[in-house]
């Protein structure tokens, strides 16, 4: 289990504060975020009536989503947030998927970056909430359907922090313990790519959609 124990660290002092970063996460979302520039560079930079391979995928991700974002919301909400909720899945899906690769980790095997995502969902969310109905009908929301039910309103708000970042987390690093544990039992042998490509490319894609249609539906709880 060294494999999950062993972090490479970086750590800076910084006025007196110790601050500790996963460092092959930090290396792993930026090669994957270059990747995706690439990707959308490639796929928009001679479109054409008969699209090239980069362009019938990229077109395959804006159709999907924008169609899902609309059907969510209405079309100008969608206009705003389809390219959050497409660019989320996108980054999603290439983080869960880049483990198959030899001596590449995953950035969603760390909670930092589902917890941030989660966090980043939520503050959009409620941003959004507030923007649509004024701050006055928006907390007037927590006091329903009777006045003291609001801790427990809040307290249900938090927990769709802690939930969807947590089942996100648990998946992909469960996948890794599974692979890991099964790889020491055959040695390597045959049972391991198939786990590979299950974890990885299976449960990494069903992951990335669960997580980010969680992200517009509570979006679409706010503005509604």
């Amino acid at each position: 289990m060294e494999e999950l124990t062993q972090v490479w660290e970086w750590i800076w002092e910084v006025a007196g504060y110790r601050l500790v970063f996963n460092a092959m996460t930090i290396i792993m979302t930026l090669i994957i975020m270059g990747l995706l520039i690439l990707f959308g560079f490639y796929a928009t930079r001679k479109a054409q009536y008969v699209p090239n391979p980069c362009q019938v995928v990229g077109e395959l991700f804006v159709q999907t989503f924008w169609n899902l974002t609309r059907n969510a919301l209405d079309e100008e909400m969608a206009k705003k947030y389809f390219p959050l909720i497409c660019s989320l899945f996108m980054f999603l899906l290439l983080s869960n998927w880049i483990g198959v690769l030899p001596h590449m980790n995953e950035p969603t095997k760390d909670l930092n970056t589902t917890l941030g995502l989660g966090v980043m969902g939520f503050f959009i969310a409620h941003y959004a909430g507030i923007k649509t109905k004024g701050f006055g009908n928006y907390i007037k929301e927590y006091f329903q359907p009777i006045f003291f039910m609001m801790p427990l309103n809040v307290i249900g708000e938090l927990a769709k922090v802690i939930s969807i970042s947590f089942r996100l987390y648990g998946n992909i690093m469960g996948g890794s313990i599974i692979i890991i544990v099964v790889s020491h039992l055959v040695y390597g042998l045959i049972v391991p790519p198939f786990l590979y490509a299950f974890f990885g490319l299976f449960v990494g894609t069903v992951q990335a959609f669960v997580f980010t249609m969680l992200t517009l539906v509570y979006i679409s709880v706010q503005v509604k």
